[in-house]
Protein backbone atom coordinates (compact mmCIF):
# COMPACT_ATOMS: atom_id res chain seq x y z
CA UNK A 1 0.00 0.00 0.00
CA UNK A 2 0.85 3.86 -0.05
CA UNK A 3 1.97 5.50 2.56
CA UNK A 4 -1.59 6.22 3.50
CA UNK A 5 -5.06 5.04 2.93
CA UNK A 6 -8.96 5.19 3.21
CA UNK A 7 -10.42 1.78 4.63
CA UNK A 8 -13.99 1.22 5.56
CA UNK A 9 -14.16 0.52 9.52
CA UNK A 10 -16.25 -2.17 9.02
CA UNK A 11 -15.67 -3.93 6.32
CA UNK A 12 -11.96 -3.36 5.51
CA UNK A 13 -12.50 -1.89 1.62
CA UNK A 14 -9.83 0.15 0.50
CA UNK A 15 -10.72 3.42 -1.20
CA UNK A 16 -7.37 4.60 -2.12
CA UNK A 17 -7.24 8.57 -2.00
CA UNK A 18 -10.37 10.29 -2.66
CA UNK A 19 -12.96 12.98 -1.29
CA UNK A 20 -15.77 10.48 0.29
CA UNK A 21 -16.26 9.35 3.69
CA UNK A 22 -18.39 6.78 3.15
CA UNK A 23 -18.43 3.17 2.42
CA UNK A 24 -20.77 2.33 -0.87
CA UNK A 25 -20.60 -1.30 -0.09
CA UNK A 26 -21.95 -0.97 3.84
CA UNK A 27 -22.28 2.93 4.40
CA UNK A 28 -20.11 2.54 7.39
CA UNK A 29 -17.66 4.98 7.67
CA UNK A 30 -13.60 5.95 5.91
CA UNK A 31 -10.83 6.02 8.34
CA UNK A 32 -7.32 6.68 7.06
CA UNK A 33 -4.78 3.87 7.52
CA UNK A 34 -1.13 4.01 7.66
CA UNK A 35 1.82 1.75 6.44
CA UNK A 36 3.55 1.90 9.89
CA UNK A 37 6.58 0.29 8.45
CA UNK A 38 7.41 2.42 5.88
CA UNK A 39 7.67 5.17 8.83
CA UNK A 40 8.84 3.43 11.33
CA UNK A 41 12.98 4.42 10.60
CA UNK A 42 11.84 8.12 10.30
CA UNK A 43 9.00 8.37 12.52
CA UNK A 44 11.50 8.85 15.84
CA UNK A 45 12.07 11.04 19.45
CA UNK A 46 14.89 12.45 17.90
CA UNK A 47 13.79 13.65 14.56
CA UNK A 48 10.73 15.00 15.31
CA UNK A 49 12.50 16.65 18.29
CA UNK A 50 14.43 18.47 15.29
CA UNK A 51 11.36 19.83 13.43
CA UNK A 52 9.63 23.08 14.38
CA UNK A 53 6.98 23.35 17.28
CA UNK A 54 4.20 22.67 15.18
CA UNK A 55 1.56 20.30 14.85
CA UNK A 56 3.72 19.05 11.26
CA UNK A 57 6.28 17.73 13.21
CA UNK A 58 4.36 14.67 13.01
CA UNK A 59 3.56 14.91 9.23
CA UNK A 60 4.62 11.28 8.74
CA UNK A 61 1.30 10.17 10.05
CA UNK A 62 -0.95 12.85 8.68
CA UNK A 63 -2.41 12.20 5.46
CA UNK A 64 -0.67 14.98 3.19
CA UNK A 65 -0.10 14.94 -0.23
CA UNK A 66 3.61 14.59 -1.38
CA UNK A 67 5.44 17.88 -1.61
CA UNK A 68 2.70 19.63 1.28
CA UNK A 69 4.05 22.48 2.33
CA UNK A 70 2.67 24.20 5.40
CA UNK A 71 1.87 28.25 5.71
CA UNK A 72 0.71 28.36 9.56
CA UNK A 73 2.58 27.14 12.10
CA UNK A 74 -0.72 25.19 13.48
CA UNK A 75 -0.66 23.07 16.82
CA UNK A 76 1.98 22.58 19.91
CA UNK A 77 -0.07 24.40 22.68
CA UNK A 78 1.02 24.54 25.86
CA UNK A 79 0.82 21.52 28.26
CA UNK A 80 0.32 23.74 31.65
CA UNK A 81 0.62 22.48 35.06
CA UNK A 82 -2.63 22.79 36.71
CA UNK A 83 -1.38 22.95 40.78
CA UNK A 84 -4.45 25.09 42.17
CA UNK A 85 -7.04 23.70 40.09
CA UNK A 86 -5.94 20.20 40.99
CA UNK A 87 -5.75 21.52 44.69
CA UNK A 88 -9.61 22.40 44.40
CA UNK A 89 -10.37 19.15 42.88
CA UNK A 90 -8.56 17.08 45.23
CA UNK A 91 -5.66 15.67 42.80
CA UNK A 92 -2.02 16.30 42.89
CA UNK A 93 -0.81 15.21 39.07
CA UNK A 94 -3.19 17.33 37.00
CA UNK A 95 -2.57 19.24 33.40
CA UNK A 96 -4.17 21.57 31.03
CA UNK A 97 -3.67 20.79 27.19
CA UNK A 98 -4.73 24.41 26.14
CA UNK A 99 -5.87 24.79 22.69
CA UNK A 100 -7.30 27.85 23.61
CA UNK A 101 -4.18 29.74 22.27
CA UNK A 102 -3.96 27.35 18.97
CA UNK A 103 -3.31 28.93 15.63
CA UNK A 104 -5.14 30.52 14.07
CA UNK A 105 -8.36 31.14 15.25
CA UNK A 106 -7.91 29.85 19.00
CA UNK A 107 -9.37 26.33 19.17
CA UNK A 108 -8.46 22.65 18.19
CA UNK A 109 -10.18 23.00 14.98
CA UNK A 110 -7.11 24.85 13.57
CA UNK A 111 -5.58 21.18 13.47
CA UNK A 112 -8.13 19.52 11.74
CA UNK A 113 -8.92 22.13 9.46
CA UNK A 114 -5.21 22.62 8.15
CA UNK A 115 -5.24 18.74 6.91
CA UNK A 116 -8.58 18.92 5.41
CA UNK A 117 -7.58 21.62 3.45
CA UNK A 118 -4.26 20.35 2.54
CA UNK A 119 -6.48 17.37 0.43
CA UNK A 120 -8.75 20.34 -0.66
CA UNK A 121 -6.00 21.77 -2.26
CA UNK A 122 -4.62 18.06 -3.46
CA UNK A 123 -8.20 17.44 -5.27
CA UNK A 124 -8.19 20.54 -7.14
CA UNK A 125 -11.28 22.07 -4.89
CA UNK A 126 -11.35 26.17 -5.65
CA UNK A 127 -14.46 25.92 -2.92
CA UNK A 128 -14.85 24.82 0.89
CA UNK A 129 -17.06 24.67 3.69
CA UNK A 130 -18.28 23.41 6.54
CA UNK A 131 -21.18 22.52 8.88
CA UNK A 132 -20.52 24.23 12.15
CA UNK A 133 -21.48 24.54 15.37
CA UNK A 134 -18.90 27.43 15.80
CA UNK A 135 -15.19 27.06 15.83
CA UNK A 136 -15.00 25.48 12.98
CA UNK A 137 -16.85 28.03 11.08
CA UNK A 138 -14.14 30.61 12.49
CA UNK A 139 -11.34 28.25 11.31
CA UNK A 140 -12.32 27.08 7.91
CA UNK A 141 -13.20 31.02 7.10
CA UNK A 142 -9.45 31.71 8.30
CA UNK A 143 -7.75 29.23 6.69
CA UNK A 144 -9.75 29.58 3.20
CA UNK A 145 -8.42 33.09 3.17
CA UNK A 146 -4.88 32.31 3.66
CA UNK A 147 -5.37 29.58 0.87
CA UNK A 148 -6.66 31.34 -1.43
CA UNK A 149 -10.14 28.93 -1.32
CA UNK A 150 -13.52 30.74 -1.40
CA UNK A 151 -15.58 29.70 1.72
CA UNK A 152 -19.19 28.58 2.41
CA UNK A 153 -19.98 28.23 6.13
CA UNK A 154 -23.28 26.82 7.25
CA UNK A 155 -24.09 27.15 10.89
CA UNK A 156 -27.72 26.73 13.29
CA UNK A 157 -29.06 30.56 13.68
CA UNK A 158 -28.58 30.71 17.33
CA UNK A 159 -25.05 30.63 16.84
CA UNK A 160 -22.77 32.73 19.35
CA UNK A 161 -22.37 36.46 17.99
CA UNK A 162 -18.77 36.24 18.69
CA UNK A 163 -18.22 33.52 16.80
CA UNK A 164 -20.72 33.98 13.78
CA UNK A 165 -18.48 37.71 13.96
CA UNK A 166 -15.22 35.83 13.99
CA UNK A 167 -16.44 33.81 10.38
CA UNK A 168 -17.30 36.86 8.34
CA UNK A 169 -14.36 39.03 9.19
CA UNK A 170 -12.67 36.34 7.42
CA UNK A 171 -14.66 37.04 4.17
CA UNK A 172 -16.26 33.90 4.10
CA UNK A 173 -20.14 33.27 2.97
CA UNK A 174 -22.18 32.74 6.73
CA UNK A 175 -25.08 30.86 5.64
CA UNK A 176 -27.56 30.71 9.16
CA UNK A 177 -29.96 27.18 8.97
CA UNK A 178 -33.11 27.51 11.70
CA UNK A 179 -32.49 24.55 12.74
CA UNK A 180 -30.02 22.34 14.69
CA UNK A 181 -26.61 21.44 14.20
CA UNK A 182 -28.04 18.48 12.81
CA UNK A 183 -30.12 19.51 10.38
CA UNK A 184 -27.23 21.72 9.01
CA UNK A 185 -25.26 18.60 8.40
CA UNK A 186 -27.39 16.80 6.61
CA UNK A 187 -28.34 19.98 4.35
CA UNK A 188 -24.52 20.02 3.94
CA UNK A 189 -24.48 16.37 2.91
CA UNK A 190 -27.16 17.16 0.00
CA UNK A 191 -25.12 20.16 -0.88
CA UNK A 192 -21.81 18.34 -1.17
CA UNK A 193 -23.73 15.79 -3.84
CA UNK A 194 -24.45 18.84 -5.95
CA UNK A 195 -21.77 21.46 -5.85
CA UNK A 196 -17.82 20.57 -6.58
CA UNK A 197 -16.78 21.79 -3.22
CA UNK A 198 -14.85 20.70 -0.69
CA UNK A 199 -16.96 19.84 2.96
CA UNK A 200 -14.15 19.56 5.57
CA UNK A 201 -16.79 17.50 7.34
CA UNK A 202 -18.34 15.79 4.83
CA UNK A 203 -16.55 14.50 1.79
CA UNK A 204 -13.47 15.49 3.65
CA UNK A 205 -13.74 14.25 6.77
CA UNK A 206 -12.08 11.24 6.93
CA UNK A 207 -8.65 13.31 6.25
CA UNK A 208 -10.01 15.97 8.45
CA UNK A 209 -10.63 13.99 11.61
CA UNK A 210 -6.78 12.94 11.26
CA UNK A 211 -5.80 16.63 12.45
CA UNK A 212 -6.51 15.30 15.98
CA UNK A 213 -4.26 13.23 16.36
CA UNK A 214 -1.67 15.59 16.71
CA UNK A 215 -3.76 16.82 20.14
CA UNK A 216 -2.21 13.32 21.79
CA UNK A 217 1.21 13.40 20.33
CA UNK A 218 1.73 16.38 21.80
CA UNK A 219 0.29 15.49 25.14
CA UNK A 220 2.65 12.30 24.86
CA UNK A 221 5.62 14.50 23.54
CA UNK A 222 4.94 16.83 26.15
CA UNK A 223 5.19 14.42 29.17
CA UNK A 224 8.59 13.89 27.96
CA UNK A 225 7.28 10.54 25.82
CA UNK A 226 5.37 9.48 28.62
CA UNK A 227 1.33 8.32 28.33
CA UNK A 228 -0.91 9.78 30.31
CA UNK A 229 -3.01 7.97 33.06
CA UNK A 230 -5.99 9.72 32.61
CA UNK A 231 -7.18 11.99 29.68
CA UNK A 232 -10.36 13.91 30.06
CA UNK A 233 -12.13 15.30 26.41
CA UNK A 234 -14.96 17.41 25.34
CA UNK A 235 -17.36 15.55 23.30
CA UNK A 236 -19.37 17.06 20.09
CA UNK A 237 -19.40 14.66 17.30
CA UNK A 238 -16.93 12.22 19.12
CA UNK A 239 -14.68 12.44 16.07
CA UNK A 240 -11.49 14.10 18.78
CA UNK A 241 -11.75 11.83 21.59
CA UNK A 242 -11.02 8.59 19.35
CA UNK A 243 -8.49 10.33 17.19
CA UNK A 244 -6.66 10.87 20.94
CA UNK A 245 -6.61 7.39 21.53
CA UNK A 246 -5.20 6.44 18.06
CA UNK A 247 -2.34 8.83 18.42
CA UNK A 248 -1.33 6.94 21.93
CA UNK A 249 -2.17 3.68 20.00
CA UNK A 250 0.22 4.96 17.24
CA UNK A 251 3.08 5.94 19.54
CA UNK A 252 2.89 2.87 20.98
CA UNK A 253 2.97 0.56 17.88
CA UNK A 254 6.07 2.39 16.77
CA UNK A 255 7.64 2.38 20.04
CA UNK A 256 8.24 6.26 21.20
CA UNK A 257 6.61 5.60 24.08
CA UNK A 258 6.38 2.49 27.02
CA UNK A 259 2.75 0.50 26.57
CA UNK A 260 0.31 1.29 28.98
CA UNK A 261 -3.78 1.27 29.88
CA UNK A 262 -5.03 5.18 29.24
CA UNK A 263 -8.52 5.64 30.65
CA UNK A 264 -10.63 7.86 28.34
CA UNK A 265 -13.07 9.84 29.87
CA UNK A 266 -15.53 11.71 28.06
CA UNK A 267 -17.21 14.75 28.65
CA UNK A 268 -20.62 16.61 27.67
CA UNK A 269 -23.59 19.10 28.54
CA UNK A 270 -26.34 17.90 30.40
CA UNK A 271 -28.60 19.62 27.36
CA UNK A 272 -26.72 17.56 25.22
CA UNK A 273 -25.44 14.20 26.00
CA UNK A 274 -26.60 11.73 23.73
CA UNK A 275 -22.62 9.56 24.18
CA UNK A 276 -22.76 10.02 27.85
CA UNK A 277 -26.38 9.26 28.30
CA UNK A 278 -24.96 5.83 26.30
CA UNK A 279 -21.98 5.22 28.60
CA UNK A 280 -24.20 5.45 31.35
CA UNK A 281 -27.03 2.81 29.92
CA UNK A 282 -23.95 0.54 29.06
CA UNK A 283 -25.09 0.94 25.40
CA UNK A 284 -23.55 0.60 22.16
CA UNK A 285 -25.75 2.76 20.45
CA UNK A 286 -26.91 6.32 20.40
CA UNK A 287 -30.54 7.55 20.78
CA UNK A 288 -30.31 11.11 19.62
CA UNK A 289 -31.20 14.00 21.44
CA UNK A 290 -32.72 17.69 20.51
CA UNK A 291 -30.10 20.24 22.01
CA UNK A 292 -30.59 22.50 24.99
CA UNK A 293 -27.79 23.72 26.39
CA UNK A 294 -25.64 27.25 26.11
CA UNK A 295 -22.29 24.80 25.37
CA UNK A 296 -23.34 25.08 21.31
CA UNK A 297 -19.97 23.80 19.97
CA UNK A 298 -20.35 20.44 21.48
CA UNK A 299 -24.74 20.98 20.85
CA UNK A 300 -24.68 18.07 18.38
CA UNK A 301 -28.03 15.61 18.73
CA UNK A 302 -26.69 12.74 16.55
CA UNK A 303 -22.84 12.62 16.75
CA UNK A 304 -21.51 10.93 13.66
CA UNK A 305 -18.56 9.39 15.97
CA UNK A 306 -20.98 8.33 19.26
CA UNK A 307 -20.77 4.70 18.49
CA UNK A 308 -17.23 5.00 18.19
CA UNK A 309 -16.67 7.44 21.05
CA UNK A 310 -19.00 5.01 23.28
CA UNK A 311 -16.24 1.85 22.13
CA UNK A 312 -13.17 3.94 22.99
CA UNK A 313 -14.39 4.93 26.48
CA UNK A 314 -15.64 1.63 27.24
CA UNK A 315 -12.89 -0.59 26.02
CA UNK A 316 -10.16 2.10 28.05
CA UNK A 317 -11.99 1.58 31.39
CA UNK A 318 -13.42 5.07 31.69
CA UNK A 319 -16.60 7.03 31.88
CA UNK A 320 -18.73 9.70 30.14
CA UNK A 321 -19.81 12.22 32.76
CA UNK A 322 -21.68 15.36 31.96
CA UNK A 323 -23.10 18.81 33.75
CA UNK A 324 -25.68 21.15 33.51
CA UNK A 325 -25.56 24.80 32.36
CA UNK A 326 -24.77 26.43 35.83
CA UNK A 327 -21.78 24.00 36.25
CA UNK A 328 -20.62 25.18 32.94
CA UNK A 329 -20.06 28.87 33.67
CA UNK A 330 -19.24 27.90 37.20
CA UNK A 331 -16.29 26.04 35.83
CA UNK A 332 -15.17 28.61 33.27
CA UNK A 333 -14.97 30.63 36.18
CA UNK A 334 -13.03 27.80 38.37
CA UNK A 335 -10.71 27.35 35.63
CA UNK A 336 -10.10 31.10 34.83
CA UNK A 337 -9.40 32.14 38.49
CA UNK A 338 -7.01 29.27 39.38
CA UNK A 339 -4.96 28.67 36.44
CA UNK A 340 -5.78 31.97 34.03
CA UNK A 341 -7.13 30.10 31.33
CA UNK A 342 -10.24 31.77 29.95
CA UNK A 343 -12.14 28.50 28.16
CA UNK A 344 -15.13 28.80 26.10
CA UNK A 345 -18.35 27.21 26.83
CA UNK A 346 -17.37 23.32 26.13
CA UNK A 347 -13.89 24.26 28.19
CA UNK A 348 -16.43 24.52 31.47
CA UNK A 349 -17.78 21.12 30.89
CA UNK A 350 -14.27 19.33 30.85
CA UNK A 351 -13.26 20.83 34.04
CA UNK A 352 -17.04 20.55 35.43
CA UNK A 353 -17.35 16.65 34.41
CA UNK A 354 -13.67 16.31 35.83
CA UNK A 355 -14.76 17.69 38.65
CA UNK A 356 -17.41 14.80 38.96
CA UNK A 357 -15.52 12.08 38.27
CA UNK A 358 -12.79 13.18 40.75
CA UNK A 359 -15.70 12.72 43.42
CA UNK A 360 -16.94 9.56 41.86
CA UNK A 361 -13.56 8.13 42.73
CA UNK A 362 -13.48 7.31 38.79
CA UNK A 363 -10.14 8.97 38.75
CA UNK A 364 -7.64 8.53 41.88
CA UNK A 365 -5.53 11.86 42.85
CA UNK A 366 -2.59 10.30 42.33
CA UNK A 367 -2.77 9.49 38.56
CA UNK A 368 -1.39 11.99 35.93
CA UNK A 369 -4.71 13.49 34.55
CA UNK A 370 -4.74 15.60 31.39
CA UNK A 371 -7.96 17.58 31.02
CA UNK A 372 -8.26 18.47 27.10
CA UNK A 373 -9.49 22.25 26.61
CA UNK A 374 -10.02 22.92 23.19
CA UNK A 375 -11.40 26.53 22.53
CA UNK A 376 -11.23 30.21 23.84
CA UNK A 377 -13.48 32.00 25.98
CA UNK A 378 -13.56 35.46 24.30
CA UNK A 379 -15.74 33.28 21.75
CA UNK A 380 -18.45 32.61 24.38
CA UNK A 381 -18.92 35.73 26.52
CA UNK A 382 -22.68 35.70 26.58
CA UNK A 383 -22.35 32.82 28.89
CA UNK A 384 -21.11 35.12 31.34
CA UNK A 385 -23.89 37.91 30.65
CA UNK A 386 -24.61 39.82 33.78
CA UNK A 387 -21.92 37.14 36.16
CA UNK A 388 -19.95 40.50 36.94
CA UNK A 389 -20.63 43.73 38.24
CA UNK A 390 -19.43 47.07 36.38
CA UNK A 391 -17.77 49.31 39.05
CA UNK A 392 -18.77 52.90 39.44
CA UNK A 393 -15.10 54.93 38.30
CA UNK A 394 -13.87 57.16 41.04
CA UNK A 395 -11.99 60.51 40.67
CA UNK A 396 -8.36 60.29 39.77
CA UNK A 397 -6.88 61.27 42.97
CA UNK A 398 -5.26 59.22 45.91
CA UNK A 399 -7.77 59.81 48.78
CA UNK A 400 -10.27 58.61 46.76
CA UNK A 401 -8.52 55.56 46.28
CA UNK A 402 -8.08 54.63 49.78
CA UNK A 403 -11.47 55.30 50.65
CA UNK A 404 -12.43 53.51 47.94
CA UNK A 405 -10.35 50.66 49.58
CA UNK A 406 -11.29 51.16 53.08
CA UNK A 407 -14.71 50.44 51.46
CA UNK A 408 -13.94 47.10 49.93
CA UNK A 409 -12.07 45.66 52.60
CA UNK A 410 -14.56 46.43 55.30
CA UNK A 411 -15.88 43.20 56.49
CA UNK A 412 -19.66 43.29 58.48
CA UNK A 413 -19.85 42.65 61.49
CA UNK A 414 -21.68 39.50 62.76
CA UNK A 415 -24.58 39.23 64.79
CA UNK A 416 -25.07 37.18 67.63
CA UNK A 417 -28.52 36.00 67.76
Amino acid sequence: MARYELRCRECGKTWGHQPRSICDDCFSPLEVFYDYDSVRATFTRERISQQPPNMWRYAELLPLPEGFRPSLPVGFTPLLNAPHLAERLGTKRLFIKNDAVCLPTLSFKDRVVAVALAQARNFGFDTVACSSTGNLANSVAAQAARGGFQAWVFIPSDLEPAKILGTKVYGARVVPIAGSYDQVNRLCSQIADEHRWGFVNVNLRAYYAEGSKTVGFEIAEQLRWRLPDNVVVPMAGGSLINKIKKAFDELIELGLVEPKPVKIFGAQATGCSPISTAVKAGQSDIEPQKPATLARSLAIGNPADGHYAIKTITKSGGWAEDVSDREVVECIQLLAETEGVFTETAGGVTVGSARKLYQQGRIAPDETTVLCITGNGLKTTDALAGKYETEAAIPPKLVEFEKYLQNTLEVPETVEV
